[in-house]
C-alpha cells in the first residue's frame, strides 16, 4: 500500500512533540457502518474513520495537516475507542 491516505490523528499533542511517532487511524469514504469506524463529515465529504486499523508511524510520513474534524466527531472517536480498548 504506496497510497497516500488522509488520516485523524490520536496522539496527544504533549507525547508528538516528544517523540517520532504518531498514533493515527486511516480514513477512507468507502466504508459501512461498523462498530470501530466513525462516520464523518471532512472536506465536504462523508468518509469513515477506520479505528480497526489503529497503527503507529513515523512523523516523517505527515505530507501535511489537511484540517481538523469537529468536536463532537472527536468525541465519539474517543468513546468508540474507549469501548473498544477498555470495556
Amino acid at each position: 500500500m504506496q497510497k497516500t491516505r488522509p488520516c485523524v490523528v490520536l496522539s496527544p499533542n504533549e507525547m508528538n512533540r516528544n517523540i517520532g511517532t504518531v498514533i493515527i487511524a486511516p480514513m477512507t469514504t468507502k466504508s459501512h457502518p461498523y462498530p470501530s469506524r466513525v462516520e464523518i463529515t471532512f472536506g465536504g465529504k462523508i468518509g469513515w474513520v477506520v479505528l480497526d486499523q489503529i497503527r503507529t508511524v513515523d512523523q516523517s510520513r505527515l505530507i501535511k495537516k489537511l484540517g481538523t474534524i469537529h468536536e463532537e466527531e472527536i468525541l465519539t472517536v474517543k468513546a468508540t475507542i474507549r469501548e473498544m480498548l477498555v470495556e
